[in-house]
């Protein structure tokens, strides 16, 4: 990192060669389009170029680094679409209720899986950083705990226990903001 915050061409390839597979893979599970995943991992290889300077080992690791630049400039590109202008006519309303119901997803459901996404997501805010690592590894990424373990370079057993801290403190916050909410 300290070769990339000086300007080094060459440190750029390798953080590329190492990490753009489970950056993009992150990309993609949260743009949920191909393109736009593509657009956001160049974003993101260009926002670390230039805040190579601002990167501690002290606040986690590289990977989770990027990943946390990969979700941040996601959610703000979702959110822009959101905000966007779209024409909406009847029969695109139609349309969607039509999909809706062709997948077999009531309208109820679909607001129930919504609602439920909103609560895991403020769930998984609430972690601290090392336990959200591990659980975006596993579940994003796709990887193992001993894959886990070999890129973070840590213990099997810490990847084990912040996993299950992890869950643990989720499910406890999710059953917390559902008896809130009624």
């Amino acid at each position: 990192m300290q070769s990339l915050a000086e300007g080094h061409p060459e440190a750029m390839d390798l953080l590329y060669d190492r990490y753009h597979r489970p950056v993009f893979s992150f990309a993609l599970r949260m743009m949920g389009d191909r393109d736009q995943a593509e657009e956001l991992l160049q974003e993101v290889y260009l926002r670390a170029w230039r805040r190579a300077s601002r990167f501690t080992d002290a606040r986690g690791s590289l990977i989770s680094w990027l990943l946390s630049i990969t979700h941040n400039m996601a959610i703000d590109e979702i959110r822009k679409q959101q905000r966007r202008p779209q024409k909406q006519q009847a029969e695109d309303q139609t349309e969607l209720m039509i999909s809706l119901r062709a997948d077999g997803i009531s309208m109820d459901t679909h607001a129930i899986l919504t609602e439920r996404r909103e609560l895991v997501r403020k769930a998984m805010d609430q972690l601290p950083q090392p336990q959200r690592e591990v659980l975006e590894l596993a579940y994003f990424n796709g990887l193992t705990q001993r894959e886990i373990s070999e890129l973070l370079d840590t213990p099997l057993g810490t990847i084990k226990t912040r996993m299950r801290l992890a869950l643990r403190k989720m499910q406890e916050s999710v059953e917390l903001q559902s008896l809130e909410a009624t």
